[in-house]
C-alpha cells in the first residue's frame, strides 16, 4: 500500500509558560540478589533546588537476603498543566527533555538544569499525541495517535506541522527516526509504515499476522528496525530497504512483548507484559532467555538499556523500576515515589548518565541518576 499526503498549513500553537513544582525524593534501591552503588544527581540537584517543593513519599523494597546498595536519587517534575496525562518521553542532544501530553494534546517540554516547563498545543485538537522522538536535526517528531497524522515540532518556535497519513493508519503509536525517514507503527490496523519529511509521502506495510498490533519500534545497530507485536508471541525486524518484516516467535504461546531495546551486541530485549517475564532474543541463532521480574504480578512495560549495559523496565503493577544487569543476572529495584506511576516508555540521555522516565497517572516527568560511570 502506498499515499502521498501532503503537508498541512504551517500553525503558531498557543505556548504555555507556568510556574514549575519540584519534587525530590531519595529512594533505598533493594537488589533481588545483589546491588550496584549509584551516584546522587548533584549537578541536577544544584539547578532545580531553589524551587524545590518538599520531598514526596520515598519507597524502599528489600527481600530478606538482599543487601541494600547506594541510595538512588529520583527526582520529579510535576507538570503544571491541569489534567497533565504524559505518555512517552524523548531527549535531544542538549539534554532538553520532550514529552507527549497525550490527554490536553500537548507537547511539552523540560530543561532539566532549570526545572521550567513549556507547552505547545498539538494543530489538530485532541489528536492523542502519544510517541515522541527527537530527530539528528533536533525536531521533535511525534505520533497523532487518535487523528491518523505525524507532527514535527520546532523546537526553535515550538510550532508544528503535521503530516496527514493514509487513511488505513488512523492510529499511529510509537516512532523513530532512521535514515532520514520517520518510521511508526499503526498498532489497531495491524500495520508499520514511513514517511518521508521532505516530500510528505507516507507508506504503509501490512504485518503478515493477524492483530499482531505492532507496538513498540527501535533501530538496531545493524541498521535493521525491530517491532514488538504486542498481540501475538513475535518480535519483528524490518528491512528499511524494502519494507519486508520477518517474524521471530518466542517460545511460549502466551507471550505478549510490548516494548523492546536493542544491545550493542544485537540481541533484543523486550518486556514480556502478560507473562510478568523480561526476556530476549538473539536473532543470530533465534535463542530466546527468560528472566521472571521480581513483583509477580507485574506487568513489565517500558523498557531502555541504561549506559552501564544494565536493562531498565518498569513493572506496572507494583510502582517499581527495574535494573537487570545481563552480566550478573541480577535485578535491582527502585519504587517510583509518587502513587498510581505507570511508565509506559522511558529514555536514557548516555552523556548525562540520566533515565527520563514519562509517569502516566501522577502528570509528572522523573529522572533517575544513573552514576558517573566510574568503575565500569
Amino acid at each position: 500500500m502506498r499515499s502521498s499526503s501532503s503537508w498541512s498549513s504551517r500553525r503558531r500553537p498557543g505556548v504555555a509558560r507556568r510556574p514549575f513544582r519540584f519534587a525530590r525524593s531519595v529512594l533505598l534501591a533493594a537488589v533481588v540478589a545483589s546491588a550496584c552503588g549509584r551516584d546522587g544527581a548533584d549537578e541536577l540537584r544544584a539547578g532545580a533546588a531553589a524551587g524545590a517543593a518538599p520531598p514526596v513519599a520515598a519507597g524502599r523494597t528489600a527481600s530478606d537476603d538482599a543487601a541494600t546498595s547506594a541510595p538512588l536519587e529520583v527526582v520529579e517534575f510535576e507538570i503544571p498543566r491541569p489534567g497533565a496525562f504524559p505518555h512517552d518521553p524523548a531527549v535531544g542532544a542538549d539534554g532538553v527533555v520532550w514529552y507527549t501530553d497525550q490527554k490536553n494534546s500537548y507537547i511539552g517540554r523540560l530543561d532539566p538544569e532549570t526545572g521550567e516547563i513549556t507547552d505547545a498545543a498539538t494543530p489538530t485538537p485532541q489528536s492523542g499525541p502519544h510517541g515522541i522522538t527527537v530527530a539528528p536535526d533536533g525536531g521533535v517528531w511525534y505520533t497523532g495517535n487518535t487523528a491518523g497524522r505525524l507532527g514535527r515540532l520546532d523546537p526553535a518556535t515550538m510550532t508544528i506541522r503535521e503530516f496527514p497519513l493514509p487513511a488505513e493508519a488512523a492510529d499511529p503509536h510509537t516512532l523513530i527516526v532512521h535514515d532520514g525517514d520517520v518510521w511508526f507503527t499503526v498498532q489497531r490496523a495491524n500495520l508499520f509504515g514511513r514517511l518521508d519529511p521532505e516530500t510528505g509521502e507516507a507508506e504503509v506495510f501490512p504485518v503478515e499476522t493477524a492483530n499482531a498490533r505492532p507496538y513498540g519500534m527501535v533501530p538496531a545497530p545493524d541498521g535493521s528496525i525491530w517491532i514488538a507485536l504486542f498481540g501475538t508471541n513475535r518480535l519483528g525486524r524490518v528491512d528499511p530497504e524494502t519494507g519486508s518484516l520477518r517474524e521471530f516467535p518466542l517460545p511460549d504461546p502466551g507471550a505478549r512483548p510490548r516494548r523492546l531495546v536493542v544491545a550493542p551486541d544485537g540481541r533484543v530485549w523486550y518486556t514480556d507484559y502478560a507473562r510478568d517475564h523480561l526476556g530476549v532474543l538473539d536473532p543470530r541463532d533465534g535463542r530466546v532467555r527468560e528472566f521472571p521480574s521480581p513483583g509477580q504480578p507485574s506487568g513489565p512495560y517500558g523498557i531502555e538499556m541504561g549506559p552501564d549495559g544494565r536493562i531498565w523496565y518498569n513493572e506496572a503493577e507494583t510502582g517499581r523500576m527495574i535494573a537487570f544487569d545481563p552480566a550478573t543476572e541480577r535485578a535491582e529495584t527502585v519504587a517510583i515515589p509518587t502513587p498510581g506511576a505507570i511508565v509506559r516508555h522511558m529514555a536514557v540521555d548516555a552523556e548525562r548518565r540520566r533515565l527520563w522516565l514519562a509517569l502516566s497517572g501522577t502528570g509528572r516527568i522523573g529522572m533517575i541518576q544513573l552514576g558517573d560511570g566510574e568503575g565500569e
